[in-house]
């Protein structure tokens, strides 16, 4: 699907973009002949500014001369965000459109990149007749990045479409094969450990939680790049998580194919970092696996040693993630890099704490943590900070082991799973850990029902920053 025009065709239709306090007079910048009529227009149709409202503007001979869209109360044009924008490729008639208001190269560009992200939709498998696929496409804004746009909404596809296919097309080898597709794309060495392997390299908490399924559990790691500083991605990737032996009901097992959404963002972001250019040294490391029910599933009671030696009691085979993660965070630490951030569907404390569309954010530091909320906030890609609170980790003791992978009481459930993952990361390490949803579960515009690639633009922003790109 197009979404943005090459150049500027013929028959382009102009989109006004309308506060509610120019309402009584944003018409008069298109000029006469048409604004005098289109004052009246816009009048008889009620439209003030109102945002999302969209207003098609016909011409004398009945075509379509232009359409407004109304912003709501802002201040000035320099606060339009990408959610403006959102979702507008499918309400537009077909057609070519340009923006027809003057704006900063900034606001140029999340306008662009509201129109791009918007128009995701996943229609893998629909039949093509009843899909009703947007039909507008935008020229560039002028002064908008259009190449860091570009590949801002190639990410947000990749990882909504990871997220959104079903296991059955989506398990550990299909996950290792899109590592891999975007690996082999850049460069990148990809490495894959898997099944029996997983002991005899010492990924024991990987092979345990995968042991179950059909399809054999794997690590599958990535590197790029040879100078800079080493900064190393992590990404839950539980292709499907039945809970083990100690089994979800119906009602919490249908959206388990979104539990591969940390190592969807992860590589999201990798494809990004490999495009920027920066100069580090960056690794991907993926726990593919599936949490399964068979005769050999690990079992509530059994005690696992994990790769960094510590032994821990299963209390609950449905507390997974932070198993395969634990293996994966001690592999990650052993090259001693500068930055380690994994990204995980982990908690439904975190959800019941913040809800669906704000991810918990822990990090190793207080500055660390607000560094990385304020690059969140300034591309509209908000996370909550969340504090690692000692006093909870108690919780995560254990009579048999060194811990347990669970907590007895119902309280925190967040923080003690962050906190167990803190056993697996060195203090001399700066670490992030998000605990994601990767969903919406309501429609909005431009944000379907369906995967979200939650702090993907997030997490750019911040290592751009960071590392010398932007800021």
């Amino acid at each position: 699907m197009s979404i943005f025009a090459e150049d500027s065709p013929a028959g382009v239709v102009p989109l006004w973009l309308v506060r509610e306090q120019d309402a009584d007079h944003w018409f008069a910048r298109v000029g006469e002949p048409h604004a005098r009529r289109i004052g009246v227009w816009a009048k008889s149709q009620g439209f003030v500014g109102e945002r999302g409202r969209l207003l098609l503007v016909p011409g004398v001979e009945g075509e379509l001369l232009g359409v407004a869209l109304g912003l709501g109360k802002l201040a000035s044009l320099d606060q339009i965000s990408y959610g403006h924008l959102a979702g507008l490729n499918e309400r537009l008639p077909a057609g070519c459109y340009r923006i027809d208001s003057s704006l900063t190269p900034e606001v140029a560009t999340r306008a662009a990149l509201g129109f791009g992200l918007g128009a995701y939709r996943f229609d893998r498998y629909r039949r093509a007749a009843t899909v009703a696929a947007g039909t507008g496409t935008l020229v560039p804004p002028k002064g908008a990045d259009m190449g860091t746009v570009r590949q801002l909404v190639e990410a947000d596809r990749l990882a909504r479409d990871l997220i959104n296919t079903p296991a059955c097309d989506l398990g550990p080898v299909e996950l290792a094969t899109a590592v891999r597709r975007v690996g082999e794309r850049f460069g990148a060495e990809i490495r894959e450990v898997v099944g029996e392997a997983l002991l005899t390299d010492r990924f024991p908490a990987i092979h345990a939680v995968g042991r179950a399924a059909s399809a054999l559990p794997r690590l599958v790691e990535l590197r790029h790049g040879a100078v800079g500083p080493r900064v190393t991605l992590v990404g839950k990737g539980v292709c499907f998580d039945t809970g083990g032996l100690d089994l979800k009901p119906a009602s919490a097992m249908g959206l388990m194919k979104k539990d591969m959404g940390g190592a969807a963002c992860a590589l999201a972001l990798a494809q990004l970092l490999m495009q920027s250019g920066l100069a580090i040294q960056l690794r991907l490391l993926i726990p593919a696996v599936e949490n399964s029910v068979a005769g050999n599933a690990y079992r509530p009671g059994d005690v696992l040693t994990t790769r960094a030696g510590l032994t821990v009691e299963i209390t609950n085979t449905d507390a997974e993630g932070r198993l395969v993660l634990a293996d994966a965070l001690t592999y990650a630490a052993e090259d001693s890099p500068d930055l380690i951030v994994d990204f995980a569907t982990l908690t439904g404390a975190a959800r019941v704490a913040l809800g669906p569309e704000l991810p918990a954010l822990f990090a190793s530091g207080d500055a660390l943590a607000e560094r990385v909320a304020l690059a969140a906030r300034q591309v509209g890609d908000p996370v909550w900070p969340m504090p690692l609170w000692a006093g909870y980790d108690d919780d995560l003791a254990s009579k048999v082991a060194d811990l347990a992978n669970a907590s007895s009481q119902p309280f925190a459930g967040a923080i003690v799973a962050a906190l167990f993952l803190r056993r697996f990361v060195p203090e001399s390490i700066d670490w992030v850990h998000l605990d994601l949803y990767g969903w919406n579960g309501r429609e909005r515009p431009g944000r379907p029902v369906g995967a979200e690639a939650h702090t993907v633009r997030a997490l750019h922003a911040y290592l751009l920053q960071r590392y010398g790109g932007a800021g």
